[in-house]
């Protein structure tokens, strides 16, 4: 898809192809300017863009074999976001129709200040709280697994070992005789 189907495919959405079009020039505008300055920006759901230094280094001519000096330089990088990984692999379906496939960013998210130390707080207590009931529920389910643990099943592990061995050693002989011919 290039710019100009990109513009089609939002037309019907913005009112209008003109609407369209100038929406995608300023989305875009916005981003290469911002990596260019040096900023990194985020769409939630969707990646990020970022600018990457890359150091001064030496390179081979293909054609001559000879060794070239090669200078610094920036390159812009995007990432993409885990949503949009997602529906690439196949592990989240596309939604069908014109909605929004990409998580929007939280409220107040986008104006910063309090609202985002408030709802980070809130995310780190949860986390916490998650995690010591995780812990707990472990050291529960791991007691009762050792409990459970009898003398026939230490039997049937130690007769499955020597099969695996036998089969390791035919392996190794194959190759061995395949190396001397």
């Amino acid at each position: 898809m290039n710019k100009a189907q990109l513009v089609e495919a939002i037309a019907d959405k913005l009112g209008g192809r003109q609407n369209a079009a100038d929406a995608v020039d300023a989305v875009l505008d916005a981003i290469v300017r911002s990596v260019v300055s040096g900023d990194r920006v985020s769409v939630t759901g969707f990646g990020s863009f970022e600018k990457v230094d890359r150091p001064a280094r030496y390179a081979r001519n293909p054609q001559t074999g000879e060794r070239v000096r090669v200078k610094k330089t920036s390159v812009p990088r995007f990432r993409a976001g885990q949503g949009f990984k997602d529906l690439v692999s196949g592990s989240k379906k596309l939604p069908k129709g014109g909605e929004v496939s990409v998580k929007k960013a939280p409220k107040g998210s986008l104006t910063g200040g309090a609202a985002i130390k408030k709802a980070a707080a809130k995310k780190a207590t949860a986390k916490k709280a998650a995690a010591k009931k995780a812990t707990a529920a472990k050291k529960t389910t791991a007691k009762k697994a050792t409990a459970k643990k009898t003398a026939p099943a230490k039997k049937t592990t130690a007769k499955k070992a020597p099969a695996k061995k036998a089969t390791a050693r035919k392996t190794t002989s194959k190759k061995t005789t395949a190396r001397k011919r």
